[in-house]
């Protein structure tokens, strides 16, 4: 059954009473023997309050494995940057040993004795086998699964060793496999196929099955130790991952990242006999991201890792299929492991704590004596250490979650605006508008093209694509509406076209992209062609094929054509290229323009337009090949004479464009590296505005939908703020005349020199597969001049006055 907590509403009529009858604090607050907190804006629009004491990790820690004593911990950094594993001393709350490793992903195992530690090598499909000696991690052995990438693609995810120890587990991602091994004479027992990619697996109690969550079907595998067989499959939430046992061992409770829950699993029947709701609200749409679990020692509570609402659940679980909601933690950003750990929760952070600068950006005339901070691999994580809430503290750490999240349950269906707005305030009332154009370019950061307008915030020292390469851009911003303020939700483009054609990144997605941006393996997943990146909320086309509108595609998640997703299929322009840096996007202008007037010819426009318009993207300093500055100049063109064409059509008076770019990874930004062009083009757009409200990819697909009449995809979308501050109800109908470009479009690369043979090591043909910071670089002095130095991007901390109730200070 789905439980319906009752406590759930007790704590959002504290949260009413709270903010209707008492004033709240705009200072540093202290609460008890939490200490003092503050509260931090993400340029996502979401807060963060971390209580406990903090240790700092590295880049993207993923999992936390205990010693049998509780005294040590071993914990793994997975991320863009430098991988490492890292040995803690709990008691003591410090880094004992930090090892540098190749590669890693997940998988820790750690024998009794705490003497031997067994983690995944990720691409080099392998277990490294470390020995402990004097709190030391010293590599030993390892335990080879194939060849390393690209001629093996295993990559080892979660580990389990047999409760004697000769056995170790290994369950994969990439072949979809669980590999059996001898660990006395180091040999492969057995390797058994499986239905899907894995993430971890679990030894049951009495050590005859093994327990594998199938993190791309939505089940877990059960594995007979002692026939070496799979026996059956247990269907459970989407993207299963963490699991933890009852304290009997009678129950198995299995978090469900893209259920936002966590499923109750009876040993004995073999089947969910209760699912417990982890996010803040019972019914809420995808998006708070239930990844890892853990049970306190005396098997009455259960804590569940929400990564994207940056909180923990707790449950009362001491009554079996009885679960009761006890109230929410706030932690970090992006919590991705929790344990318990004598009356402490011990809670990985996996992106940190607040968005920072980065004084130690790509520059190649600074010496490298500390690692460069490149946006992929910036946000260091950390493990709060956080005393185990009672009862009486949880309802206060609960408002501070609620306070903390913008999505609320109402949102779904009314959102704020204003009354005769173009912009719907409630799904499903309607608007003037009638056809959106929805343009996605790729990975500029605003200040790179709008840092020399004196209109908005920007810095002319960082912009590399000013007026005279980018004309359109700059008038089109001038005569309908600046943005200033605008964040892109995603790091790179990865995860980037997730946030901007869903609102959402999963699990799969967020958990892997930072393994091949590291140049460690794996191949580009994130656009379709694997069904575990999709979001399980869906894509904007499908939500249109849901309420039956009618929509189309201009190469993006498409080429010519050609998709890997279901619902756009039928609804695709045959003659339009996808990501292709070889086609000039004004020929991908004039193919749209032929679509376009083709079905306007026979009243056949579609309500919903998505277009890639990407060679703003740049190939870097190839000789022969486009300039940087020719490739925007002709990506700004297209976008100049695509709102040209549809201004003078008859559907003008009734369409909206919004221009985008995927993510904002490759550039510096004087405010925060996430912040990014974006343009609002339509007749009831605001003329002549600046807008400083703070908007984020999510607000333009919110604001979509409201004009369309769709409901959320996730929890993100649910939450922004719609964009009605850009528009006006006194339409201005008067066409756009695009600027002609002032540099020619086929200017090319002439010097030939290392920066020039260094852009043929990129590999181009595919989004991102570039090293960025190199890249960036790259592109720089292709604009700038070779003896130009490269301006660090930065990360901002947005701090806000926190808002609940708490001791004052003495």
């Amino acid at each position: 059954m789905r439980h319906k907590y009752p406590l759930f509403f007790g704590f959002l009529v504290i949260i009413a009473l709270t903010s209707a009858c008492n004033k709240t604090k705009q200072a540093s607050l202290t609460l008890g023997r939490y200490g003092k907190v503050e509260k931090l804006l993400l340029p996502n629009g979401w807060s963060l309050t971390p209580l406990g004491k903090q240790i700092e990790l590295g880049d993207l820690p993923l999992n936390l494995v205990l010693s049998a004593d509780q005294t040590r911990a071993a914990i793994s950094n997975n991320g863009q940057s430098k991988h490492s594993l890292m040995w803690i001393d709990v008691p003591n709350q410090k880094v004992l040993h930090e090892l540098d490793i190749p590669k890693a992903w997940y998988g820790l195992a750690l024998t009794k004795d705490a003497k031997t530690l067994y983690a995944s090598a990720g691409y080099d499909n392998m277990i490294k086998v470390y020995s402990i000696e004097n709190d030391r991690l010293k590599l030993k052995d390892s335990l080879v699964l194939g060849n390393r990438w690209p001629r093996g693609a295993a990559s080892p995810a979660g580990l389990a060793l047999s409760a004697d120890e000769q056995h170790l587990y290994c369950v994969t991602k990439g072949d979809s496999a669980l590999y059996d091994f001898n660990v006395g004479n180091k040999t492969l027992f057995k390797k058994t196929k499986l239905k899907a990619p894995a993430y971890t697996c679990n030894l049951g109690p009495d050590g005859k099955k093994l327990y594998i969550t199938l993190w791309g079907a939505s089940s877990v595998g059960v594995y007979d130790t002692e026939t070496a067989q799979m026996e059956t499959e247990i269907a459970v939430g989407s993207h299963p991952n963490e699991m933890v046992f009852s304290k009997n061992g009678a129950l198995l409770f299995v978090a469900s990242a893209d259920d936002n829950a966590v499923s109750v699993i009876d040993l004995t029947e073999k089947r969910v006999v209760e699912t417990i709701v982890a996010s803040l609200y019972p019914d809420a749409p995808i998006g708070s991201t239930s990844n890892s679990i853990a049970i306190s020692e005396d098997g009455k509570t259960l804590a569940v890792a929400n990564a994207d609402n940056n909180c923990l659940a707790l449950f009362d679980v001491s009554e079996p299929r009885k679960s009761k909601s006890l109230g929410f933690v706030p932690t970090g950003w992006y919590p991705t492991s929790v344990r318990f750990s004598n009356n402490n929760l011990l809670v990985i952070n996996g992106k940190g704590l607040t968005s920072k600068a980065n004084p130690n950006g790509p520059n190649p005339y600074k010496a490298r004596t500390k690692e460069t901070e490149y946006i992929a691999g910036l946000f260091k994580g950390t493990l709060s250490v956080i005393p185990v809430p009672t009862r009486e503290e949880l309802p206060a750490f609960t408002r501070l979650v609620y306070q903390n999240t913008p999505y609320e349950k109402n949102k779904e269906l009314v959102t704020e605006g204003e009354a005769g707005n173009p912009i719907p305030r409630k799904v499903g009332e309607p608007s003037p508008i009638k056809y959106v154009f929805y343009i996605i370019k790729e990975n500029r950061t605003y200040d790179q093209v709008f840092g020399d307008m004196k209109e908005g915030n920007g810095d002319p020292s960082l912009c590399l694509f000013p007026d005279t390469v980018s004309p359109n851009m700059h008038a089109l911003a001038r005569e309908f509406v600046l943005l200033d303020n605008f964040y892109v939700d995603a790091e790179v483009s990865a995860d980037g076209h997730n946030w901007s054609t869903s609102a959402y990144a999963n699990d799969y997605v967020e958990k892997n992209w930072p393994t091949s941006y590291g140049g460690r393996g794996g191949t580009y997943d994130y656009e379709g062609s694997k069904s575990i990146a999709w979001s399980k909320g869906g894509f904007l086309w499908d939500k249109c094929k849901e309420a039956g509108l009618s929509y189309r595609s201009y190469g993006i998640w498409a080429d010519y054509g050609q998709t890997y997703m279901p619902n756009l299929k039928g609804h695709l322009c045959t003659t339009f290229a996808g990501y292709n840096l070889a086609i000039q996007d004004i020929l991908r202008f004039e193919r749209w323009k032929t679509d376009f007037d083709s079905l306007q010819a026979i009243n056949q426009v579609p309500r919903m337009n998505f277009v890639r318009f990407g060679n703003d993207h740049t190939a870097g300093a190839r000789v022969g090949v486009p300039s940087p500055a020719a490739m925007v100049a002709d990506n700004d063109l297209a976008v100049g004479r695509f709102v040209e064409h549809l201004s003078k059509s008859k559907i003008w008076k009734e369409s909206a464009v919004f221009v985008v770019e995927d993510d904002a990874q490759n550039g510096p930004d004087h405010v925060d590296a996430h912040r990014s062009p974006c343009l609002v083009i339509s007749p009831y757009t605001k003329r002549k505005h600046i807008e400083h409200s703070m908007y984020s990819t999510s607000s333009v697909l919110r604001t979509m939908e409201l004009i369309l009449g769709l409901t959320p995809m996730s929890q993100y979308d649910a939450a922004a703020k719609p964009m009605y501050a850009c528009f006006t109800r006194t339409p201005d109908y008067a066409p756009y005349e695009a600027k002609a470009n002032q540099i020619s479009l086929t200017a090319r690369n002439t010097i030939d020199d290392y920066w020039s043979k260094l852009s043929y090591q990129f590999n181009l043909e595919k989004e991102d597969r570039a090293p960025d910071m190199a890249f960036t670089e790259v592109i720089w002095k292709a604009v700038r001049g070779r003896n130009a130095v490269v301006p660090a991007p930065r990360r901002s901390a947005f701090v806000i006055p926190i808002e609940v109730e708490a001791e004052d200070e003495d």
